[in-house]
Formats: C-alpha cells, sequence, structure tokens
C-alpha cells in the first residue's frame, strides 16, 4: 500500500520548543511499547522539520473550531451523487474520525486533559465539476462548481482553513460558519493507497463508497493519522513483531500502539493549548 502526503512541518515556530512533557504527565503504556514508543517519537523529531514549530495538526484544528470539524468533499469522478450516498458519506466520515478521537479517552474522560470525548463532523461543503452530477436541490451543503486544482475539483480557498490559519474567513461567502477545516478527496481510479495531511486525506473513490458500510475503512483511518501528526513507517519500524495501522497495510483497525503514539503527540503539544 502506497501512502504519500504526511505531514510535513514548515511553520516557524513562535514559541521555545520543549521535548519534555510535565512531571505530572500520566504516561502509562504497556510496557512492552515504551522503547518502541520513545524510539517513534525521536524519529518524528528526526524527520519533521518543524515538528514543534507547526501549528496546524488536526490537533490545533479541533482545539481551534471547539470541538468540531468541517469537512470538504473534493469529487473526483464523473460519476452522480445521490442525498442517500452524500449522507452516508457523512456517517462513514464520522464513524472513522472518532475512533481516533476514541484514543484520546478513557473511563468515560479525557486521557491527560483531553477536552472531548466527541467530535462533531459536518460535510459542509462539496466540489464537483458539474452541478448536475449531485442529485438534490436543497442547500444543506455549499456546492462549488468546476473549481479545478491540482487536477481535481476544490472547495473555494477563501473557506479553508489550510489557507486561512489565523482563523480570518472574511472571504468566504457566508462567512467562517461555512469554512471548512479539511477536504476529504475521492478520486476515481486511484487504486489501493492514499495521501494525509494537514489540509485532509485522498483515497480511491469506489474503495470508499464500497466500505461506507464497514466498522473501519483502514485505509481512511490510516490518512487520517496523518493528518493528527502520525508519521509513517517505510524506513523505520519501531515494532516489527506487530502490525498497526499506520504501518501501512499491517493492521486494519486502529490499534493499542497507534493509540499510545496519539497520546503521545497529544502529551508533547497540550503545553501549547493551556491545558
Amino acid at each position: 500500500m502506497a501512502c504519500t502526503g504526511a505531514t510535513a512541518p514548515t511553520t516557524t515556530p513562535t514559541t521555545t520548543p520543549t521535548t519534555a512533557p510535565p512531571a505530572s504527565d500520566p504516561w502509562n503504556p504497556p510496557s512492552q511499547y515504551v522503547a518502541p514508543l520513545a524510539a517513534t517519537w525521536k524519529h518524528q523529531e528526526d524527520t519533521y522539520a518543524d515538528l514543534y514549530g507547526f501549528k496546524n495538526y488536526l490537533f490545533d484544528q479541533v482545539m481551534a473550531a471547539k470541538g468540531s470539524i468541517n469537512y470538504c468533499v473534493r469529487w473526483e469522478s464523473t460519476a452522480t451523487v445521490t442525498a442517500t450516498l452524500r449522507d452516508q458519506i457523512q456517517t462513514a466520515l464520522q464513524r472513522q474520525f472518532q475512533k481516533w478521537v476514541d484514543q484520546l479517552n478513557e473511563n468515560g474522560a479525557g486521557w491527560n486533559g483531553w477536552p472531548y470525548q466527541q467530535i462533531p463532523v459536518k460535510v459542509v461543503g462539496w466540489a464537483v465539476r458539474d452541478r448536475s452530477q449531485l442529485q438534490w436541490s436543497d442547500n444543506s451543503v455549499d456546492v462549488y462548481v468546476n473549481d479545478i486544482n491540482e487536477g481535481a475539483p476544490q472547495c473555494s480557498p477563501p473557506c479553508g482553513r489550510f489557507f486561512h490559519q489565523d482563523g480570518n474567513y472574511s472571504g468566504c461567502p457566508g462567512g467562517a460558519s461555512h469554512h471548512y477545516d479539511m477536504s476529504l478527496w475521492l478520486t476515481q481510479g486511484m487504486g489501493i493507497g492514499g495521501a494525509g495531511g494537514d489540509w485532509g486525506q485522498r483515497i480511491d473513490k469506489d474503495y470508499f463508497v464500497d466500505a461506507l458500510g464497514s466498522d473501519n475503512i483502514h485505509i481512511l483511518l490510516h490518512e487520517i493519522g496523518h493528518s493528527w501528526g502520525l508519521n509513517d513507517f517505510y524506513d523505520f519500524d519501531p515494532l516489527p513483531s506487530e502490525g498497526f495501522v499506520m504501518k501501512a497495510g499491517s493492521a486494519t483497525q486502529i490499534t493499542a500502539f497507534d493509540k499510545w503514539m496519539l497520546r503521545d503527540f497529544w502529551r508533547h503539544l497540550k503545553s501549547r493549548y493551556g491545558l
């Protein structure tokens, strides 16, 4: 399975970074994961150009939006979309997104001060080449027609967080309430693989539509992991004896190791939110 486009921090730090979580940090992973997790964090420090200064991880997006996330769907296909399929896509996206959120919660509370048990995911826009592809007439989502970038329809950049990380959506028709944080880019004929980063996730359209009823849409889960900040593992394997969803092709669901990698990321970023 190929995966490209993982988050590549490039922003200039605004505060002096620290690599050491506070002494009160409740870091208690299973003993067999302690050394692999430490090696993984060191690997991320070595491979991310600006690991601590980057300010657009999904953690940052969730905190800026006060516990919700808006999506735009980039429909790179000639197929039509019914209102039923539109709603099924949002439902499946919400379910897969929440699976990562669940890793930051334990016994009905947020782990290490994580503030959100549930994060509503709302698809607020669709981008297509031709309006006739969308077989609904209601105004439940914004529709963007034939605005092409990288060969695919895109939602309006003035409405996108990737383009306006300062939260200024004054150029967005409808204003901030119509902004989108991430894109779900569904590409006809992409095949097995995907891409993910602070801009969103890109996967094969047919793979995703065929898997709408699945409990785990593992390629999407992998790519959402990149949006949180988690790395790829093509040149480094901290856990040779065990598969996990961020080691592409080795697991079909989020594992305990994935959970502790995500928690490790949170404990290193938590201080930037004043928590």
